[in-house]
């Protein structure tokens, strides 16, 4: 996700998104307490940023907006620390052929707004969200479903209202039609897309994405726009993770310095990554409140294939790129030793992560310069890799381009944008000079997730718009593979072909190098590196 987590794509430094947490009550006087001015007592406070659309599951596909849309809606399912299924609004999930799939709910359920939670609000929020004149960045998410073409056409308004794939069975039971087995089909809907909707959404959809009613652990409370939103603890909610603190502010921070600062002077609880800057005393600043943690997501610059630079290019002068790019001493001297460098497009942490064992990944100067210059160069003989300044990427991609630049001749600038929502629209609005700063975090813990997502023609989060035939075809074989095992192993063989295209440059492995206060206990990250916001307690 960019993110999301889910899939989503990143905001922070070199993370998911800068978050934060804190608490209410106790004295300025009391070094353990939170200073925090205009916070609820018992509430914590999240580092977050300003989301980039309204909060609707299916039309948010970053960290940002993430982070608030998973407090107040839960899906059918999520995932412990180590990646395996709980079940949370369902009961069951089951299939004989992994072509149909049966729901079961646990009953008495309800939305924030007192209604119930019934299979009819499933069926009816997926086939919302499929529809094409709805234009939701997510749908591409439920395409596997039977009538998906027809709701969702490749041109033109929907032809159908509903998916003949979707069937209510009775209040708590609904079936699945894909239009083939797709044996990992169970692991997306831990992806919050899948999020069902009240009946007032269809009211006003706008107004919802403003003040949404969900059926999460957090009832939505305000927001005020690139200020913070807040959330209050839902004393009606009956899933596994019931909130054990009273509320969130999830607060819009300019920058990762400002938010440590803030952190460190009392007036934040919790920052998911310490900028560069603060990476090499922040363990000394914070102590036994570390957080210094791997978890499932991988930094890349992406190139944009309508881009002058990168259209029609020989995938050769990108592998060129890749090997002009010293991973090692970067992530030791500019990011302090806090990440790994990739060697695959997939993160550990997810079934069917490999080391590809490719010199395409390491950093050789001579031969970098000689595949750029034998396949034809690169136009105008110039880069650009486009960031967002308000997530701590200044340094490295400062230090990326110095490295391009030296070892093969190929000039390359920096291209800052004020802030993630500024960024995130460039890509859509396909404005990208050249390339830009990826990040990507498991919206489910298998390889698919870090290919199908965001290389698959007509993706949503493929905003480089690459497309290739091949590799379509190769993500169509896991997709329709026997068992998962296999969909796995047909997807590491995909890999291998996009070593050669060359979709991204992946960079290196993510990590969470942040902390927490002294006002507040039980910080956590979970498997994909957000932090577990219900079990933070107050102290």
């Amino acid at each position: 996700m960019r993110g999301g987590k889910s899939a989503k794509w990143v905001v922070g430094a070199i993370v998911v998104a800068l978050s934060a947490t804190a608490c209410g009550g106790g004295s300025d006087s009391d070094d353990s307490a939170s200073k925090e001015k205009g916070k609820p007592a018992g509430y914590i406070s999240m580092d977050n940023g300003e989301p980039q659309k309204p909060l609707i599951p299916a039309d948010t596909n970053e960290s940002v907006g993430a982070n608030v849309i998973r407090s107040l809606f839960t899906q059918l399912l999520t995932f412990d620390k180590d990646g395996g299924i709980v079940y949370t609004n369902a009961e069951s999930v089951t299939t004989k052929d992994s072509k149909t799939w049966t729901v079961k709910l646990k009953p008495g359920w309800k939305f924030h707004d007192g209604t119930p939670v019934t299979a009819e609000t499933y069926v009816k929020a997926w086939n919302w969200y499929s529809n094409v004149d709805n234009k939701m960045q997510n749908s591409f998410w439920f395409s596997d479903i039977d009538g998906y073409s027809e709701v969702h056409p490749d041109k033109g308004a929907a032809k159908a209202e509903t998916m003949k794939g979707l069937k209510v069975v009775d209040d708590n039971t609904f079936t699945i039609d894909l239009t083939a087995p797709v044996p990992y089909f169970e692991y997306k809907l831990g992806y919050y897309t899948f999020a069902p909707l009240p009946e007032v959404f269809y009211k006003d959809p706008k107004a919802f994405g403003q003040a949404p009613v969900g059926n999460g652990p957090y009832i939505f409370q305000k927001w005020d726009h690139k200020k913070l939103i807040q959330v209050k603890a839902n004393p009606d909610y009956t899933g596994p993770d019931k909130a054990k603190n009273k509320g969130i502010l999830f607060k819009n921070y300019a920058t990762v310095e400002a938010a440590y600062q803030d952190l460190l002077s009392g007036n934040l609880d919790l920052v998911k990554q310490v900028g560069p800057k603060d990476l090499p005393k922040y363990k000394q600043d914070l102590g036994d409140r570390v957080i210094d943690e791997p978890w499932a997501g991988i930094q890349s610059i992406v190139p944009v294939f309508y881009s002058k630079t990168f259209k029609d290019i020989n995938p050769k002068v990108i592998q060129g790129l890749s090997m002009g790019i010293d991973r090692k001493t970067i992530t030791e001297k500019v990011l302090n030793g806090t990440r790994n460098p990739a060697t695959s497009f997939t993160p550990p942490g997810v079934a069917g992560h490999q080391n590809l064992n490719t010199d395409v990944f390491t950093f050789d100067p001579a031969k970098a310069k000689k595949l750029v210059a034998d396949n034809g160069g690169v136009p105008g003989n110039k880069i650009w890799i486009q960031y967002n300044a308000d997530g701590g990427h200044k340094e490295w991609v400062t230090a990326v381009c110095e490295s391009i630049r030296n070892a093969t001749g190929v000039d390359c600038v920096p291209d800052a944008k004020p802030d993630f929502q500024t960024d995130l629209e460039a890509r859509d609005a396909k404005q990208v000079k050249s390339m830009y700063r990826g990040g990507w975090v498991a919206d489910y813990p298998v390889n698919v997730n870090f290919m199908k997502e965001l290389f698959a023609t007509g993706a949503e989060a493929n905003t480089g718009f690459f497309s290739d035939k091949e590799v379509d075809a190769d993500f169509k074989k896991g997709d329709n593979a026997k068992s998962l095992d296999d969909s796995i192993k047909a997807y590491q063989d995909a890999e291998k072909v996009l070593l050669e295209k060359m979709p991204s440059i992946p960079l290196w492995e993510y990590k969470t190098n942040g902390g927490y206060s002294k006002a507040v206990d039980n910080v956590a990250i979970d498997f994909h590196g957000d932090y577990v916001l219900t079990d933070v307690t107050v102290k």
